[in-house]
């Protein structure tokens, strides 16, 4: 198989003054789940039109499936890859079945193909009601069903989250989970990082136009060097009695009698949990927290100001 399903090398893309994006490098592995993290603004939307060939770079170049996204044969290679916009608008009038029909008509698809994708996207029951009436949610897993059209093997999915109450988010990354586990590779830009964390293979962290970091969470972990933090609930009977643990650099507080709050160096986790092990006997339960994406990526963005 091949390794590798979409490159960017040193790639630039100026709008007359304006960087959007500047010397980007980043490669895509297939059967990933890539999350293409940023605040708005960053040059997510930008990074997906170029993979998509709706624009060529200022300078440096991109490669998806093996092929230039803007060369000749850009349209063959646009029914390989599936592309779901932040805003999905349809025509109110027509209704779901309708709606995928038509689309499944423009790429080439069987119509009982493109039916059997309502399904996927839990709208089988609403594949007869005209679209005006859809919510928010319905109108996104449509507009999923639409990118899912001729099995692509790179979805390209920009804020796919984004105005979704809680259960349409759910049901969004259960199908993002569902196309993984298909081998499909997904990118999806996001500045919801807390909830996009769990659901990454890897992760590429985009601010100003530049690639801050690439990877996966525990490389950046790695290289961040950021620490851990544990919370302890001790038993009642011993809320009185556990000693201070001060070791390495971890530095302890007590919120509550019952409870610890350690803030562990990186490395020092398994010296930590060694010295717990020997206190078991007073300890209730442990949670243990590491540097979660947000505290990532935000130690990253602070680093690159520095740097200005």
């Amino acid at each position: 198989m091949n390794q590798t399903i979409a490159r960017f090398d040193d790639v630039t893309m100026r709008f007359a003054q304006i960087s959007a994006l500047q010397n980007v490098s980043a490669t895509l592995a297939p059967g990933k789940v890539v999350a293409l993290v940023g605040h708005n603004g960053a040059g997510k939307t930008t990074f997906l039109k170029l993979l998509l060939g709706l624009l060529r770079p200022t300078s440096g170049s991109v490669a998806v499936l093996g092929a230039d996204p803007a060369g000749r044969n850009a349209s063959i290679l646009r029914r390989r890859i599936g592309f779901l916009p932040e805003t999905v608008t349809f025509h109110g009038a027509m209704t779901g079945r309708e709606l995928i029909c038509f689309f499944a008509g423009l790429k080439g698809v069987a119509a009982a193909a493109a039916v059997e994708l309502l399904s996927q996207v839990n709208l089988e029951d609403a594949g007869s009601r005209r679209v005006g009436t859809y919510s928010k949610g319905m109108r996104q897993r449509l507009g999923m069903a639409q990118a899912l059209l001729g099995d692509p093997e790179l979805l390209l999915l920009d804020e796919p989250t984004s105005g979704l109450d809680p259960h349409s988010r759910h049901r969004m990354y259960e199908t993002i989970d569902a196309l993984r586990a298909q081998g499909k590779t997904v990118v999806a830009s996001t500045h919801a990082l807390a909830e996009i964390e769990s659901h990454a293979d890897e992760v590429i962290l985009i601010h100003g136009g530049r690639v801050l970091a690439a990877g996966t969470l525990t490389e950046l972990r790695g290289a961040a060097a950021l620490p851990t933090m544990a919370k302890v609930r001790l038993r009642h009977d011993a809320a009185h009695s556990m000693p201070c643990i001060d070791a390495n650099g971890i530095e302890m507080s007590r919120p509550a009698p019952d409870r610890l709050d350690f803030r562990i160096p990186a490395g020092h986790l398994p010296s930590f949990l060694d010295i717990l092990a020997t206190s078991r006997s007073w300890i209730e339960d442990i949670e243990i927290e590491p540097p979660t994406l947000d505290r990532l990526y935000q130690h990253l963005l602070a680093q690159a100001e520095e740097d200005q």
